[in-house]
């Protein structure tokens, strides 16, 4: 298999596994709005995909949106009552 088709591959995965969990309500007791944080990191790996020619942008843009979405999770999973630094508490 080739470099582009297991990158295409492990994208079409990635995008069936995040729509999957977008769909099933099961997760968290009900429906959960796309932050646009995750809307960005989900057009970015889109983009990547579609620009996965030109090695460097293909990559660069599938990279950005894991590390968006790496982000967003994060904050996520903290919530908007944490103490940390910064928060004002």
């Amino acid at each position: 298999m080739s470099d582009t088709a297991a990158f295409v591959a492990i994208a079409v995965v990635a995008l069936g596994v995040l729509a999957l969990l977008a769909i099933l309500p099961w997760h968290r007791g009900g429906e959960q709005r796309l932050s646009p944080l995750a809307g960005l990191a989900l057009g970015c790996v889109v983009t990547g995909i579609v620009f996965g020619e030109n090695r460097v942008v293909g990559y660069g843009l599938f990279a950005a949106g894991i590390i968006l979405a790496i982000v967003d999770s994060v904050r996520r999973s903290r919530g908007s009552g944490s103490s940390g630094p910064g928060s004002g508490r």
